[in-house]
C-alpha cells in the first residue's frame, strides 16, 4: 500500500463524503427543482444548465481522481468517497442534462409559435 495522501484517511473520507456529498446533493436538487419549475417557462436556462454541467464535470474529475487513488493503492477511506461522489454526480446529473435541455428547447418553440400566432 502506498503512503496515504492525507494524514488521517478516515477524516478525509468523512469530510469529503459528508460535506461534499451534502453540497452536491443540495445543489443538484436545487438546480433540478429550478429546471422543473422554470424550464417550461424558458427562464434561467444558462444558470440551470451551466450549474448542472459544472456538477457533472466535478463528478467526472472526482471519479478520475478516485480511479487514480485505487491504482496507486490508497486506503479505502480515500478512494471510496471520491469514486462514489464522482459516480453519482457524473451519472445522475450528467444523464439529466439532455432532458433539461429538451425542456428549454420546447419552451423556446412554444414562445416562437405563440409569437407567430399573434402576428398572423
Amino acid at each position: 500500500m502506498a503512503h496515504p495522501w492525507f494524514q488521517d484517511p478516515n477524516q478525509f473520507g468523512a469530510v469529503y463524503g459528508g460535506i461534499g456529498g451534502s453540497l452536491c446533493g443540495v445543489l443538484g436538487g436545487t438546480l433540478g427543482a429550478l429546471a422543473a419549475r422554470l424550464g417550461p417557462q424558458g427562464k434561467y436556462r444558462r444558470m440551470v444548465i451551466g450549474g448542472l454541467t459544472l456538477l457533472a464535470i466535478f463528478g467526472v474529475i472526482s471519479l478520475i481522481v478516485g480511479t487514480v487513488a485505487i491504482a496507486m493503492g490508497q486506503p479505502y477511506a480515500i478512494w471510496y468517497p471520491l469514486v462514489l461522489l464522482g459516480a453519482i454526480c457524473s451519472l445522475i446529473i450528467g444523464l439529466r442534462i439532455p432532458s433539461v435541455r429538451k425542456v428549454y428547447v420546447q419552451a423556446e418553440a412554444r414562445k416562437l409559435e405563440a409569437a407567430s400566432f399573434r402576428k398572423g
